[in-house]
This record gives C-alpha cells, sequence and structure tokens, in this order.
C-alpha cells in the first residue's frame, strides 16, 4: 500500500510541478498535459473548439478567460479519440500530430532538423511562437536567427500576432498569409483570406475563395496604410520589410508592452483588430474591415440575401433555404441558401423579389429581342440554365448559374425604392404561389346577380360606419407605417400630435421643435423643418434610410411628414432636454452634472459618432456637434440628434451652417477654408464640445449664469495640459469631485481632436477606444491655430514654455 501511495503521489507531481514550454528530440506531449510559455502568456496543448467533439492541437492565451486560439496544427484532420493521440519532436526534428490506429499522421511540421551530433529542441516562446531550433538551448533567449528551423509564425491560420511576419520571403521559401476558420466550430481553412500583394506592392488583400478581392488595405505609405487610418492612434505599430520581387513582408508591434491584442480574419470574411481588457473580461474590438460585413464578396454566399439593418444579416428568399444550417448557425454562411425544390426547366416558374436588391455579382447577358417583362421572363425560361432575370422598362437581363452578393436596398411600399427594377428568381412551379381561380363568365353573373342586394346593404352599412368614423377623426390625420417602425404622418396628424404646435421646446438650426404624442400616445418630439430646397422623392428615400439607423446614443427618429413644403420629422421624446440646458444655464429644470455624468455624456457621443462614421452603409457627417443636439434621456444617457439633416439639405447645408446661430464656434478649419469637409470635421467639433463638457461653460466665453470670463478655453486648456494641471481645468460647479485620470485623458482626447490638419486627428472609433482606457492616447502638440490666439491673448510665453 505505501509503495502504490508513492507512486500515485508521484504521478501526481509530475503533473503538478512547475509546466514545461519545451520538448526534446524524441519526446511526446501527453494528451492531458500542456506547455505553458515561460512568462505564462501562451498555452500549447488539445482543445475543442466549442460544442464539437472533434480535437486539436493549438495555441491559445493563457492570461485571457474565454479561451482564444491562435494557432492550429491540424486544422484540417481533426482528432477523435484524444487519450489516443501524441504530439512529438520525432527524432528527425519534425513536430507530428498523431492518432490511433497506428499512429495515423494528422499533421506534420515538414521540417527535418536533425543530424549526427545536433541537439534540437521545439519551444513555445511568449510571443505565441513555436519554434524549432538546431544546436539551440532551452532558452529562447540565446537563439539566433540561422538556428531555427521551422517556427509556427511561418505558418499562421486565422491570426497575426504582433512580432509574427505576414508575407513572402521566396529566398526562404515562405509564404504567411492568414485564412478563417469554416465556422466558430471548424478550424479547416474556410473562404476567406488575407494576402499580401503578390507583384511586391506594400498592401493587402482581403479575398474570397482565393481570388476575389473585396477588401484592400491600400498602399503602405510609411506610417500607416492607406485604408487603416486607425494606425494614426500609435496603438499599435506597423514594422515593413523592404518590397521587391523575392521579399515582401510586414510585421507589427503593440505600444503598450504588456497589452494583449491580436488581428483575426473572422469565419464572416472580417479583418478584426481586438484588445482584451482585463477590467471587463472581454475583448473589446478596436477596427473591423470592411465596416460592412456586406461588402465581403460572398458572405452570404450564392442566392444569401445580405442586410446591414438586420440581426442576423443573411437571409434566404422565399422558395430557398440554408445549404448548411449547422453552418449558418455555427457563424458561416458563406455556404448560401439553394432551392427547397429541385427546376424542371420546361415549367419553371418566377419569384418577385420583395425588396429592392443591388443587382448580383453574376453573368449577367441582355437578352435581345425582349421588350416587356413577360418576353424578358419567356427569354429565360427557354435556357435551362438561367436562374433569375430583370426587365427595367427598356432592357432585359437574365443571370445564368448561381447568385452572389445580393443585397437589400432602402425600399417600402410607397415608391421609396433605391431601385425600381424588380429582380425575378427561376424556382420550381411549385413554389410559385397559386393565383386566383378563373370562373366562366356566366358563373361570375350569377355570383354577381345573387350577391347584389348583399353587396347593396353592407356597402350602406360600411358607407354609414365610415361616415362615423370619419366625423370621430376629423382632425386627426392620417399615420402609416412605410417601414419597419418608421411612420408617415399627413400635415393634419403633425398638427394633431402638437395640438397644433402650442408647446415649442426649442429651434435649432433648420426648424423649431415642438413636444406632442403619436396616437398610441408615445409622447414625441416633432422637428418642423423650415426653408428644404430638397425634392420630395428624393427625401423621403432618405429619411426612410434614416429610419433604419438605431443605436443607443442616437436619437430614434419616429416618422415623417412630407406634403410639398411641408416636412417634419418625429423623434422620440428626450424628457431632461439638451446638453446645454445642464453645462450653461441655471433654471429650475436644470441639473449640475457629475463628473461620473459628463464622462459618460462623452464617451456616448462618441460611441454614436463612430457608428454614423464607420458602422453605416454610407459614412454619415453629422456636421453640427455641439451640446444643443444631445438630448439626456430619463438617466441622463446621452442621445445625438439631428444626424444625417446633411444628407436631408443637400448642397444647401454649407451655407445654412455658416449662418446658423451659436454654431460658429464649432466650425472646423476646413469649413471656413472651403477645403473638402469629411468626418474629421466631426472629431474637431467633438473636441471643442469635450472642453465644455470639462468646464461646464462656453469655449468663446463666460457661462450663460454670469460665471467667470476668460481667454478662448481651449488655449487655456491646453497649456494647463501641457503644465500637468488639469484639475484647475474642471467646472467650479464639482468642486473638484473628478476622477483625475478620466479627466486628463478627456482633456488629452479633446486636444487630438481639434487639430489643424485632419490627419492628426483620431477617427471617432479611436476616440472611443482612447475615452473608455482601451487604447493609449500620449501628449497632443498645442495646435498652430492655438498659438496664434494664445499670442493675441498673451499667453505666448506660457505657450512657447510648454511646447
Amino acid at each position: 500500500m505505501l509503495a502504490l501511495v508513492f507512486l500515485l503521489v508521484s504521478s501526481f507531481s509530475l503533473q503538478t510541478t512547475g509546466a514545461i514550454d519545451t520538448l526534446t528530440l524524441g519526446q511526446s506531449l501527453p494528451w492531458n498535459q500542456t506547455l505553458v510559455s515561460k512568462g505564462g502568456n501562451f498555452e500549447l496543448g488539445l482543445f475543442s473548439p466549442g460544442k464539437s467533439k472533434k480535437y486539436y492541437i493549438g495555441i491559445w492565451f493563457k492570461k485571457v478567460s474565454k479561451q482564444t486560439v491562435v494557432w492550429v496544427a491540424n486544422r484540417e484532420r481533426p482528432i477523435l479519440v484524444p487519450s489516443a493521440s501524441r504530439f512529438t519532436l520525432s527524432d528527425r526534428g519534425e513536430l507530428l500530430v498523431q492518432a490511433a490506429p497506428s499512429n495515423t499522421l494528422l499533421w506534420s511540421s515538414n521540417a527535418s532538423a536533425a543530424s549526427p551530433g545536433t541537439t534540437v529542441v521545439a519551444t513555445l516562446q511568449d510571443d505565441g511562437n513555436l519554434v524549432v531550433r538546431n544546436n539551440a538551448t532551452v532558452s529562447a533567449s540565446a537563439s539566433e536567427p540561422e538556428t531555427v528551423t521551422w517556427q509556427s509564425f511561418d505558418h499562421p491560420t486565422d491570426t497575426w500576432l504582433p512580432g509574427a511576419r505576414l508575407g513572402y520571403d521566396r529566398s526562404r521559401g515562405v509564404h504567411s498569409f492568414l485564412t478563417s476558420w469554416t465556422d466558430a466550430e471548424n478550424p479547416a481553412r474556410g473562404a476567406f483570406s488575407m494576402v499580401i500583394d503578390p507583384r511586391g506592392q506594400a498592401k493587402f488583400d482581403l479575398l474570397a475563395g482565393g481570388a476575389h478581392q473585396y477588401w484592400t488595405t491600400g498602399l503602405w505609405d510609411g506610417e500607416v496604410f492607406e485604408n487603416v487610418p486607425e494606425m494614426r492612434s500609435g496603438y499599435f505599430v506597423g514594422v515593413p520589410y523592404a518590397p521587391n520581387a523575392s521579399v515582401n513582408f510586414f510585421s507589427y508591434h503593440d505600444r503598450k508592452p504588456m497589452g494583449i491584442g491580436n488581428f483575426e480574419l473572422h469565419v464572416n470574411g472580417q479583418m478584426r483588430r481586438r484588445q482584451w481588457v482585463e477590467g471587463r473580461d472581454d475583448w473589446v474590438l478596436f477596427c473591423t474591415e470592411p465596416h460592412d460585413a456586406c461588402d465581403v464578396f460572398g458572405f452570404c454566399g450564392p442566392f444569401g440575401v445580405c442586410s446591414n439593418t438586420t440581426s442576423p444579416a443573411c437571409e434566404c428568399p422565399a422558395a430557398f433555404a440554408p445549404r448548411s444550417q449547422g453552418e449558418w448557425a455555427r457563424g458561416n454562411t458563406a455556404s448560401g441558401c439553394a432551392r427547397r425544390a429541385v427546376l424542371a426547366c420546361t415549367n419553371d416558374g418566377f419569384l418577385k423579389m420583395p425588396y429592392a436588391v443591388q443587382l448580383p455579382n453574376g453573368s449577367a447577358v441582355e437578352a435581345a429581342g425582349a421588350r416587356s417583362d413577360k418576353a424578358c421572363a419567356a427569354a429565360c425560361r427557354r435556357d435551362c440554365s438561367c436562374t433569375a432575370y430583370l426587365y427595367d422598362g427598356t432592357e432585359c437581363s437574365v443571370w445564368n448559374g448561381e447568385l452572389v452578393n445580393l443585397r437589400t436596398l432602402p425600399t417600402n411600399d410607397q415608391g421609396f425604392a433605391a431601385a425600381a427594377a424588380v429582380l425575378h428568381l427561376r424556382v420550381a412551379a411549385s413554389e410559385v404561389p397559386p393565383s386566383a381561380p378563373a370562373h366562366s363568365w356566366r358563373k361570375s353573373m350569377v355570383i354577381l346577380g345573387s350577391s347584389v342586394s348583399v353587396l347593396l346593404l353592407a356597402g350602406l352599412i360600411i358607407g354609414v360606419a365610415v361616415a362615423v368614423v370619419l366625423r370621430k377623426r376629423r382632425g386627426k390625420g392620417k399615420v402609416t407605417a412605410v417601414q419597419g417602425s418608421l411612420l408617415l404622418l399627413d400635415y393634419q396628424a403633425v398638427k394633431a400630435a402638437t395640438r397644433d404646435f402650442t408647446e415649442k421646446l426649442g429651434s435649432g438650426s433648420f426648424g423649431s421643435v415642438y413636444k406632442g404624442a403619436l396616437p398610441d400616445k408615445t409622447p414625441v418630439a416633432v422637428k418642423k423643418l423650415d426653408g428644404l430646397r430638397q425634392g420630395e422623392k428624393q427625401f423621403r428615400a432618405e429619411v426612410v434610410t434614416l429610419g433604419t439607423i438605431h443605436h443607443i446614443n442616437l436619437v430614434r427618429l419616429r416618422g415623417f411628414c412630407s406634403e410639398g413644403n411641408k416636412r417634419a420629422l418625429v423623434y422620440d421624446y428626450m424628457p431632461n432636454g439638451s446638453l446645454d440646458a445642464h453645462l450653461f444655464k441655471s433654471t429650475s429644470g436644470s441639473k449640475v452634472l457629475s463628473w461620473d455624468q459628463r464622462f459618460g455624456v462623452a464617451v456616448g457621443v462618441a460611441r454614436g459618432l463612430a457608428y454614423l462614421h464607420e458602422k453605416c452603409r454610407e459614412c454619415i457627417i453629422h456636421c453640427d456637434i455641439k451640446p444643443e443636439n444631445i438630448l439626456l434621456d430619463e438617466e441622463l444617457g446621452a442621445k445625438l440628434a439631428d444626424f444625417g439633416m446633411a444628407k436631408l439639405v443637400g448642397h444647401e447645408f454649407s451655407r445654412v451652417l455658416t449662418t446658423m446661430r451659436g454654431t460658429m464656434g464649432y466650425l472646423a478649419p476646413e469649413w471656413l477654408t472651403g477645403a473638402p469637409v469629411t468626418a474629421k470635421a466631426d472629431v474637431y467639433s467633438f473636441g471643442l464640445l469635450l472642453f465644455e463638457l470639462v468646464s461646464g461653460r462656453r469655449n468663446n466665453g463666460s457661462s450663460e449664469e454670469g460665471g467667470r470670463s476668460a481667454v478662448y478655453f481651449p488655449v487655456h486648456a491646453a497649456v494647463k495640459l501641457h503644465a500637468g494641471d488639469v484639475v484647475s481645468l474642471l467646472d467650479e460647479k464639482l468642486a473638484g469631485d473628478a476622477n483625475v485620470e478620466e479627466l486628463e485623458r478627456v482633456c488629452k482626447v479633446a486636444c487630438w481632436c481639434i487639430q489643424d490638419e485632419e490627419g492628426d486627428r483620431p477617427t471617432t472609433g479611436l476616440v472611443v477606444q482612447q475615452l473608455e482606457g482601451v487604447a493609449d492616447v500620449g501628449l497632443p502638440p498645442i495646435p498652430s491655430r492655438l498659438h496664434m490666439l494664445a499670442t493675441v491673448n498673451g499667453c505666448v510665453g506660457a505657450v512657447a514654455d510648454m511646447s
């Protein structure tokens, strides 16, 4: 018994003593043990993704509570019986994954390293790289580049880690690129890949099926990739290697040494940059490329329809079903949709798409001689390979084969569709809804004759009822749904909702706002628009598009009115009014916002702006960021109002904006110089807003309650920020009660936002990350325009000392 106890204790101690990070020549890793890198950053061993019962050898973050796999060895050939598997550094210096029976080879590194008299080891390093070395010590720090015979960094799967090179080095025979998993439970190669330009250009492309490019980073300019402005954050730094015909690869590293982050090519084809936040115990998404998942080629697969306003984004048309329900459930929709019934060719029918769609990629050809919808359908039906047709009133187009990249466009039953032509999909005759049954003329007349008296009586009753209802509803107007929950109100309904515009809430840049209520008693705020010259059809189309935009930090658009020049927008009512009332005014209804509430407003507005700039199908520039356009809900949460007004006003907007009362103090320099205006103009205005949140007064002078007056506040703030004295910038009403770290972060972000050059300002997506503390924010330079203002106000000496 003592001997048995000794053996058990000895066995237990082998498994619980210090973890190993290295395999030596001929050594195998037991199936229930792992390698752990020396610093404890990464772990290698067996894992099973999700609910799968298949196992793989992989590497994952050791310090992340949610297992996040960054590399997989046997991604194509899983292990079915884990206890019968082995991970070995063979006598020849190859890494092998083997399984019973007969030690079946599931994966090999295919890199022989052993020769007589040499020492070979395989070490899991703290950067996540599994390295096989020849004639090296166990210590990774003692390794030399020429001793490495194989490394996992040269053979990535779906993840790009800091320090890993991505690209090709033809002299070494290395070509490193990313390939997505098939789905969340299957690490086998999926449909999407990220590769460096094969011609030697310094850029990466995202490909579908290895051939269809749907996004590119753009060229490297020495600092960032053209289409990845987030790199200007300084949060991660690209390290290029001289591109030429033989060598073209990049690496990157985090500026935050102890940060945990990566790039992941997701199963849906989007490249995601993520950062682990310990306090939240979760991954935070830093950026996603392309921003709109519907831009990924074949994202919803053949015959799948993509929409960026629904969740999930992919659906199958009528008469179709997902080709693989299991893959769709696991996040992979690239397999697309298949017909529920097989085509018979000679007797097939067609189904109209119930929504306007962007025309699909595919072999569209013009059907000669078809000059009507009926003739176009006949032309398609004659060709058994024809899968869809479209007649636009003048030309007939037909498609052969599978349709890819179908996506919805804004539309509704009242003609607000972005495209008038309707796509018809070919389906089996059994899938076409039956038409109304035909009757003979004689039978129809008999039925009509026998029913006429009943109809007359019913008509009389209905007429009386309608008269009663109309009398009751006289003056209430008409309210109808146009798309989803968006309502169309006639002008009489708007007057009824606002009690003929009796309770005015305020005036804005495009009209006055009145309190009202919908017929179901829902309180609303109605903005009566003045002076809009945009055509009614275009106005309605733009409003319907804006009605699909939903975000917790955007005021929800409930409905609209468009009768000639009588136009109004109907929003959710915000009981705590606008931000300016709480920052600058002292009235019975206003509240002194605490620092936590102000910081919440800053983050909320940034999130709303980031959604408009980066998550909508088209970038929406607000163009009028100021406290008056930030509303507060019941819990004083921030809701950005008046977004999309630039789209509604069109080319008249710049004229309106520059004459708006009180808005001149928030304009970016490019508005005044006539330069093209981008989303960075919103960033500039947001920076000025942050300063007002800190100080509790207008940037250009005193508060409206008769408070202190001083120089232009951003000048004062920039100097104090460089002097390390941000507490003195805080609103006196808060009596110093603020989180100093958050206060300093807000001031730094604000100063970065108001840089003179657009390229020096952060994106709103980065601003959110910086305010949340996910991304670092360095000490910004004092903008040159503030230097000039400081000179005028006698602050030049202080500014010069800080520069």
